[in-house]
């Protein structure tokens, strides 16, 4: 009997060879690996790549990822050559806000427990001699990073998973996908059928060419990037054998958008300082034969691109003035509308995954994490960020792949603040509340496609207003981009008054039929077999009690409920396991919601309805159909900024008759529209957590300090097995709420936190608590941090003091929300 699937990987490069070795390492016996080239070198973007590997990144996933890379590496070798050099990275600055950029990069790296350091530019030349010492103001150094042998790791990595019985086939180009009954089956190729019972793209820049094969959208753009290779360098010369290839770290310049690394007594270099340069797969195939000088990935050096790279480049490294360009060429790699790896399995095909736009830095650790979700059925890494489900449709299109990939290219070395909007394309999606959104003076930010309102110009005047204790401190310029001080103005009047809140672009699923109930009690952790009405606050978790989202449903019929989800994850998760007698339907886009908050809320909603609004008749966490002002709603009693209120939910088509009733009836209440800016600052006050900032599959329900929403008894549902023997008091690490002890330094997420000083943690969600005045920040940390703890939170080189504080900060007896 085979003691294996069998797997057909497309892509014989650094992803599918190192995908092939995981899945052998795990007894998966029966493995094939498919490349349109040749073996070991197949002319793919591996074939070329500088294999330089940087690990830090904002992303904690992609910082392990590339972790994992340098671990496995740096343990292979081929025939005594080494795969791996670990010459440690250099990041220098040439301007003061590069500088400060550096010191948030070493937070992160602090954060996911990469060893790393701000140096001077003394220490910088000492360890790059090359340097101009007056042009640089300082460095970041990565004792850890280094320089991947791409090829060479390839050919390693097919060696040892051919010697655990995976098999390699070149010069084999894929002609089709065979399926039957919605599963894959096999691999058309020229010399014939390839029979599989999974099949993984990992075909690089050509991913999208074989995703269409089965109908799967691929989102990514392959672009051409230069890179050089200059003559002999005096100062180099006798420095490295080339055996050794390399010795001084490897450089970014990323003021210039340039990177280098030693070849020998050469420097390579390369850049993204030039103009976006797709590439049309048709123009790469030749059907000529693949050999080192001649590859599809790469394509002729166009010089006049390079120029000014190159005066930047001698100008950091005067040595290059007397060096002359001896090799060059335009390299292709993939990237995607937010910068992410493509990872995920077909929602049409079954079997059929992709693991794409992947680079040398990420491989190793995408490659385990597929290897993972084939053999285990889970990753041990979130990958929400990585997941190719994460977009919605609109982001499928080939133009906005097209602009929003070319955008990543231009932007990829700049500062970006966290809260920085995509500049284009914009008003995609917009709410039916848009246009008096704008009359009110919106500062939209983007997210997923919709345009958000983060804060409203028209409630600058209450800003004066506000009094003392509302009247937030000055913030430091980094904390003060993409924010105003309306956000406290807005946040007071929702606490005193009564606000609108645009709640449109929460993701809306609806599922309905015979199985609905028992979809929703097997995939949530929450009794979903309430009356109709009911609204219950849920977890869906993964097989090992990881959270994977949570959800609000509301049972608005016997087989008919609503369910509040984080984004397309949920409808693909919902969707994969619904079965014939279940619909799965988003409804976001049909329809639109506004949250009307505030201790006057009643005040203004009542008048307005013929249906009963009071406490009695509509309690927390009950819906009921009703009219407002005539227009037909579904009233959910709930509150994510923790007052007295509704969400009302209604059609696309009634929305904005829904928000003038609502806007006309509260002007004598001093009604106003309030921004994400100031829901974030009252959620937070609340404790509410937001799934994939201050949770995810890392983390189980009780550590989240989410185990009210977990009902063991209910009977079976996913993930119910791995949560035995946990509870509150059993985990050894907690999301806590912090409070900043100076009353006034904010911090936006990310940055380490230091317990004992020494690193303990992360930041995951913050804000300037209007109500408390007080910065709030949430961070995992040890369980024994409990309330009181002091700690120290790492912003910009400077240590914050903070402490743990019992949750939640404002009306932790819930009377305000409840009344």
């Amino acid at each position: 009997m085979p003691s294996s699937p069998q797997v057909v990987i497309i892509g014989a490069g650094i992803v599918g060879a190192n995908l092939a070795d995981e899945l052998a390492a795990r007894g998966w016996d029966r493995v094939t690996v498919v490349d349109q080239g040749p073996l070991p070198l197949t002319g793919g973007s591996s074939s070329h790549a500088p294999g330089l590997v940087f690990q830090t990144n904002a992303s904690r996933t992609m910082t392990q990822f590339a972790r994992y890379s340098v671990e496995k590496f740096s343990a292979l070798d081929l025939d005594g050559q080494w795969c791996f050099n670990q010459v440690g990275g250099l990041e220098v600055a040439t301007t003061a806000e590069r500088l400060a950029d550096l010191q948030r990069r070493h937070g992160w790296a602090t954060s996911w427990g990469i060893e790393s350091r701000v140096v001077d530019p003394d220490e910088c030349v000492r360890l790059h001699p090359l340097l101009d010492r007056d042009r640089v103001l300082g460095g970041f150094h990565i004792p850890s990073d280094g320089l991947a042998k791409a090829p060479r790791v390839v050919a390693a990595l097919v060696r040892r998973a051919q010697a655990r019985g995976a098999v390699f086939r070149g010069s084999t180009r894929v002609t089709g996908i065979e399926q039957a009954g919605g599963h894959v089956t096999g691999v058309r190729t020229a010399e014939g059928l390839l029979p599989a019972d999974v099949v993984v793209c990992c075909a690089g820049f050509w991913g999208q060419a074989v995703g269409a094969m089965v109908g799967m959208p691929v989102p990514l753009l392959p672009l051409a990037h230069q890179y050089v290779r200059t003559g002999q360098i005096g100062e180099l010369a006798g420095r490295n054998d080339e055996l050794a290839e390399a010795g001084l770290p490897i450089l970014r310049h990323q003021d210039q958008d340039l990177y280098f690394r030693e070849h020998v007594d050469r420097l390579g270099i390369g850049s993204y300082a030039h103009r976006p340069m797709p590439v049309r797969l048709t123009d790469l195939d030749d059907g000529g034969e693949v050999t080192a000088s001649s590859m599809p990935s790469m394509l002729p050096f166009t010089e006049e691109d390079f120029a000014p790279s190159w005066e930047q480049s001698v100008a950091l490294l005067p040595a290059l003035a007397s060096a002359k360009i001896e090799e060059a060429f335009n390299g292709i790699f993939s990237f995607t509308p937010d910068g992410g790896p493509l990872i995920g399995e077909s929602p049409d095909v079954a079997g059929f995954w992709i693991a794409e736009a992947v680079w040398v830095t990420h491989s190793a650790g995408v490659a385990r994490a597929v290897a993972q979700l084939l053999v285990d059925g889970r990753s041990d890494l979130d990958l929400h960020g990585c997941d190719v489900h994460r977009f919605e449709e609109v982001q499928l299109g080939e133009d906005y792949v097209s602009e929003t990939a070319q955008q990543n290219f231009v932007e990829i070395y700049d500062v970006l603040h966290p809260l920085e909007p995509r500049r284009s394309p914009r008003n995609l999606r917009v709410s039916p509340f848009h246009a008096r959104q704008r009359e009110l003076g919106a500062v939209f930010l983007e997210a997923a496609g919709w345009e958000r309102p983060h804060w409203y110009e028209a409630n600058a005047p209450l800003v004066l207003q506000l009094p003392a204790e509302w009247v937030p401190p000055e913030r430091d310029p980094w904390s003060a981009m993409f924010h105003s001080p309306i956000a406290a103005a807005e946040a007071w009047r929702t606490r005193e008054g009564v606000a609108l809140y645009d709640m449109t672009p929460l993701k809306r699923l609806e599922v309905t039929g015979p199985g609905a109930l028992a979809l929703l009690d097997r995939l949530t952790t929450g009794k979903m077999d309430k009356s109709v009405g009911s609204v219950t606050y849920t977890l869906a978790l993964d097989d090992a009690g990881g959270v994977r989202s949570d959800l609000t449903v509301a049972r608005l019929g016997a087989d008919r409920f609503q369910v509040g989800a984080n984004g397309n994850l949920d409808l693909d998760h919902f969707r994969r396991h619904a079965g014939p007698d279940v619909q799965v339907r988003d409804i976001t886009g049909a329809t639109c919601c506004i949250g009307v908050w505030g201790p006057l809320a009643r005040d203004l909603v009542q008048p307005l309805s013929r249906e009963d609004f009071s406490n009695e008749a509509l309690k927390y966490f009950r819906a009921m159909p009703a009219r407002v002002g005539g227009v037909p709603v579904t009233a959910m009693r709930l509150s994510y900024v923790g007052e007295l209120g509704w969400e009302l939910y209604t059609s696309a088509e009634y929305g904005l008759r829904l928000w003038d009733v609502l806007w006309e009836a509260g002007q004598e209440l001093g009604v106003i529209a309030a921004g994400r800016a100031a829901f974030n600052s009252l959620r937070l006050e609340k404790g509410y957590r937001s799934w994939g900032t201050d949770m995810t599959t890392e983390h189980n329900p009780y550590e989240a300090g989410l185990g009210f929403a977990v009902r063991l008894q209910k009977g079976e549902f996913v993930g119910r097995d791995a949560l035995a023997g946990i509870s509150a008091e059993t985990v050894t690490r907690r999301l806590a709420c912090l409070t900043i002890d100076d009353r006034r330094s904010v911090v936006l997420g990310n940055e380490p936190v230091f317990l004992g000083g020494r690193p303990a943690g992360y930041v995951t969600s913050a804000a300037f608590g209007h109500t408390i005045g007080t910065p709030i920040a949430y961070a995992w940390l040890p369980a024994s941090a409990t309330p009181d703890t002091p700690v120290e939170i790492e912003y910009f080189g400077r240590r914050i003091p903070a402490t743990v504080a019992a949750e939640p900060l404002v009306d932790p007896a819930m009377t305000r929300i409840r009344r």
